[in-house]
């Protein structure tokens, strides 16, 4: 019976609270991501834990396998781990992939009838390291990682209140380590009354994090929000603290400024790395206790009681020295380098966006259920690029698949693929190309593994090379 067969799902549905000392670090063991389920897409964001002393066994259904122990995805949170249904897919093998932990990497070995492809390369077994990808056919896509045996539990100790993958209820989009990581660091944060510093690559979501400060700060003023490298060098002041009606020009109107605006609220800076630093200094005395100001053309000293929260895509170092001490609170707002494993999940929210008034693009990519159909090949370009604008790219490449994309599904077409940093698959050559000696230099390369051999010389499968060696009596 399934119910009674041993799995590997390292950890229960019960929270971990931790101690009175606070909770105690998990070893991390090596781990598999589902980044992507054909059959369930609703599964992206699901892990499998490692441990290095086992050799699991992962298949559809949860039947006790010959060998090895049954694998189980866990759909793991802070304190806790949730197992999750065993795999469904009738496309699957029972005995689908066979997995052991090894220091170069997770040594996989294909079992079942979908074929298996680590780093593009069609293989019998091999070796995924950490950060690459692996597919089972057209099926699963699995990203190689390390995990936590649990992921520490929160400062609040409360359990999410937003559904496993979903957004939460500030539009922060992810499952990995470093968004519990974010989240949590934006809980203590926020109900705090210090001056804040959110600092992370372009298009990291460093608004959305100045954003989630503010609704949990319980401030009862507007959140006011400024790209403070568009102002003008010569308006800066003008901007931040305003001026009296007809100063400094007969005519001009009164503006309350920013600062003002501000009042019982919080002050949002984007940006705020790219005003020079003489400018950065008529901050500091609205960052100090009282929060003092003069509109410009005024001679009374005003007072706004507000927070300000600065972000920046540069290093914290970089900012005047008088004023990074004043922002005494950080957050860090993880790149997607960080967290490939949540890029899947990423992009069914921001393809959810982009249809939102576009019932045909819908209709055409979505399935009735809501998820959008993607191509295995490009749920993996996806998760290897090299983001350097990061959920703002990821954006426009997810535009780029809509336009060139042919069928139904969103495909990784040369257009996408040309906009990528993502290595192209490897060359193909005729078999008949191919010589004696070619064959015996590669066999002799690679161990005599032929689903290594093949992929070296160019050819399309391991049945290629299968038939040159019969034909060179190999």
């Amino acid at each position: 019976m399934a119910d009674d067969a041993p799995d590997a799902t390292l950890g229960t549905a019960t929270r971990d609270s931790g101690s009175d000392e606070g909770p105690t670090r998990s070893p991390e063991v090596a781990a598999l991501v589902l980044l992507w389920s054909a059959h369930d897409p609703t599964r992206s964001g699901e892990v499998l834990l490692v441990p290095a002393d086992q050799t699991l066994v992962l298949g559809r259904g949860g039947e006790r396998p010959e060998r090895g122990v049954r694998a189980r995805f866990v759909r793991q949170r802070p304190g806790e781990n949730t197992p999750a249904a065993p795999l469904a897919d009738p496309k699957l093998s029972r005995a689908q992939l066979e997995i052991r932990a090894t220091p170069e990497g997770l040594a996989l070995r294909n079992l079942g009838r979908r074929r298996l492809r680590i780093d593009g390369a069609e293989v019998d077994r091999g070796v995924l390291r950490e950060g690459r990808v692996a597919r089972i056919g057209e099926r699963l896509v699995l990203q190689a990682t390390r995990r936590p045996l649990r992921l520490p539990p929160t400062v609040s100790g409360a359990p999410a209140a937003h559904a496993f993958g979903a957004p939460d209820a500030d539009g922060i989009v992810g499952e990995s380590p470093a968004v519990w990581a974010l989240r949590d660091r934006l809980a203590f944060v926020a109900p705090r009354p210090l001056h804040v510093l959110v600092h992370g690559a372009t298009g990291s979501g460093k608004e959305l994090a100045a954003r989630a400060i503010h609704r949990a700060s319980g401030r009862p003023g507007a959140l006011v929000a400024r790209n403070a490298a568009t102002i003008p060098e010569g308006l800066l002041d003008a901007e931040l603290f305003g001026n009296v009606k007809d100063y400094p020009n007969p005519g001009m109107r009164e503006r309350e400024g920013l600062v003002g605006r501000a009042h019982e609220g919080t002050l949002f800076l984007d940006e705020i790395g790219e005003i020079p630093e003489a400018m950065q200094a008529h901050l500091l005395r609205v960052l100090d206790a009282d929060g003092e100001f003069q509109r410009l053309g005024e001679e009374r000293t005003r007072r706004a009681d507000l927070r300000v929260v600065a972000a920046t895509n540069r290093d914290p170092a970089s900012l005047k020295h008088d004023l990074l001490p004043r922002l005494t609170l950080r957050v860090h707002c993880p790149g997607l380098g960080e967290r490939r494993e949540d890029v899947p999940r990423l992009a069914q929210t921001l393809l959810a966006a982009a249809t939102e008034d576009d019932p045909a693009l819908r209709e055409r990519f979505a399935e009735p259920d809501g998820g959008f159909r993607l191509a295995p090949e490009l749920v993996e370009a996806l998760a290897l690029h090299g983001y350097r604008q990061h959920v703002r790219e990821l954006h426009g490449l997810l535009w780029q698949s809509f336009q060139s994309s042919l069928g139904g599904r969103l495909e990784l077409t040369s257009e996408v693929r040309a906009a990528l940093d993502v290595a192209p698959p490897p060359p193909t050559v005729a078999p008949e190309e191919l010589g004696r000696e070619d064959i015996v230099a590669a066999l002799e390369a690679h161990d005599g593994v032929v689903s290594r051999a093949y992929a070296a010389l160019g050819l399309r499968s391991r049945h290629q090379l299968h038939r040159l060696m019969k034909k060179h009596g190999l």
